[in-house]
């Protein structure tokens, strides 16, 4: 029985490899190559045309009939999630046709494909930033095209994974903050959240990092030493007046006022420290002068 089924298998692979495609695949005949790798696009069997388109692209590169075939190249690997490759295709395609009515369609799907092969706004965003180049020249070049919409709603989709990954890596040195080192996690924290409040000023996370920047001064200020502490107390409570400014009507402001307070508290603490150190050298200074005096 194990003997049948080999020579079975052995039987259906010879009439495999005597299939049309198989056949079509050794010839030499640019045309028949040509005709073929067509027929298959047509027929939505992309992989193999990719293989016809291949062999002949190289023979037929000049002629009238290079145009729609690097063209349906290009998209038999957009229409496989090759999506690099399509955009590379696409790309070259644009480039050596810019005159050709397939020109403006190209240029789209080069931005697309780079669009679709984008991450997820937790991975490194460097191939999502080239989709926003290439999104941006299609509607420079193209304002009137039909697909300039399409083309702003990837591009906004695009800017909200950028935004939300800043945001993310804001809120990552916010659960840090209490770690070994908390000065330089609430500094970071400091930093992050003004530079994302800054980038992206009509994002719906500012009035919750508003809340975490007041809470994150007081904080660093707590945590500081004595000569720093002044300056960074100072800094909360400024930031709890930006807060009620931006959002008089927040229902974070209680928490808020909780922070300020603590903060102003310490602040009237830290002064009166400060005057008694100062009063203290004051007169130890005093003390030393007389005594040289003497």
């Amino acid at each position: 029985m194990q003997y049948k089924s080999i020579l079975f298998l052995f039987f259906f692979a010879v009439l495999a490899s005597c299939g049309p495609f198989n056949k079509l695949e050794k010839s030499t005949n640019w045309e028949e190559l040509y005709n073929g790798a067509n027929r298959y696009y047509q027929e939505g069997e992309y992989n193999k045309a990719i293989i016809l388109y291949e062999k002949v692209l190289p023979v037929i590169k000049g002629s009238e009939k290079a145009e729609m075939a690097e063209y349906n190249y290009a998209n038999c690997h957009f229409k496989t999630k090759r999506y690099i490759e399509a955009a590379g295709y696409f790309n070259n395609f644009f480039r050596t046709y810019n005159r050709s009515p397939l020109a403006e369609e190209a240029l789209f799907m080069h931005a697309y494909s780079l669009y679709l092969d984008s991450p997820d706004y937790n991975l490194d965003q460097q191939s999502s930033r080239e989709a926003v180049a290439a999104i941006q020249q299609f509607v420079t070049r193209f304002p009137g095209s039909a697909s300039y919409e399409r083309a702003m709603e990837m591009l906004g989709d695009l800017e909200d994974r950028f935004e939300q990954k800043s945001f993310s890596e804001a809120m990552m040195y916010y659960r840090l903050k209490d770690g070994l080192y908390p000065g330089d996690f609430y500094r970071a924290c400091i930093i992050n959240f003004q530079n994302f409040i800054k980038d992206y000023p009509e994002s719906k996370h500012n009035e919750e990092l508003a809340v975490k920047l007041v809470e994150v001064a007081y904080g660093y200020a707590e945590n500081s030493t004595f000569t720093k502490k002044e300056e960074r107390l100072n800094d909360a409570i400024r930031f709890a007046g930006d807060f009620y400014r931006r959002y008089p009507n927040s229902g974070f402001t209680s928490e808020v006022k909780k922070f300020e307070s603590e903060a102003r508290k310490e602040y009237e603490d830290h002064m009166k420290l400060k005057a008694e150190y100062n009063e203290s050298q004051g007169l130890q200074n005093s003390g030393q002068v007389t005594s040289t005096d003497n």
